[in-house]
């Protein structure tokens, strides 16, 4: 059971998130923060000591239910091939869901962060590593089973998946057209297919 603050804290977060996430964090002001909370400057400082904290805060927590839904599609299958497949699979959706969100989080707050705010970028790097990372895992995990060639290295493929998928979110984005994604996502499928596929 949440405290009235936990409660408190979340219901800021889960308000707040889209506003930074759309708008970045140098254009957000506390008067659209309070506006949309509904909340004062001085409750809201109650749960956070200040505004960069809170942009860091609300950035975690949408990469945590993103996390978390790219997470419970590839659990569809315990073979890392096919794990790969669904985090293209997971993506040709990703336009439409991601909307929700106020756009992409990694792509739009580490554009933003840059050259505005280090510590907010730094923690988008730490993000944009942990998933090279993890779909680096996946790659040697398939290479162990034998499903994946041992020719490839597991991280230089990582990076690029993660490029080819940064890259189609971004002109999906910017062109509003989903072609971009599905057309990088059948790439990456082509990719697994006859490259990485032992």
């Amino acid at each position: 059971m949440l405290t009235k603050s936990e409660l408190t804290k979340q219901y800021i977060l889960e308000t707040v998130a889209p506003i930074f996430n759309k708008n970045g964090y140098a254009a957000t002001s506390m008067s659209d923060l309070t506006t949309a909370t509904g909340l004062t400057k001085g409750a809201i400082y109650g749960n956070f000591t200040n505004k960069e904290e809170l942009a860091i805060a609300a950035f975690k927590f949408t990469i945590k239910k993103i996390m978390a839904l790219i997470a419970a599609h590839i659990e569809q299958s315990d073979s890392p091939l096919q794990k790969l497949y669904l985090i293209s699979d997971f993506y040709k959706n990703y336009y439409s869901l991601s909307k929700t969100y106020g756009g992409c989080p990694v792509l739009n707050i580490g554009v933003d962060a840059n050259n505005q705010n280090s510590e907010l970028l730094e923690k988008v790097r730490q993000v944009i590593e942990r998933i090279q990372d993890q779909v680096a895992t996946i790659i040697e995990n398939g290479i162990e089973a034998g499903e994946i060639s041992t020719e490839i290295n597991a991280m230089q493929y990582a990076k690029r998946i993660d490029s080819m998928i940064q890259g189609a979110i971004f002109m999906t984005y910017t062109m509003d057209d989903e072609f971009y994604m599905r057309d990088a996502m059948n790439q990456i499928d082509n990719m697994i297919t006859n490259e990485i596929k032992a």
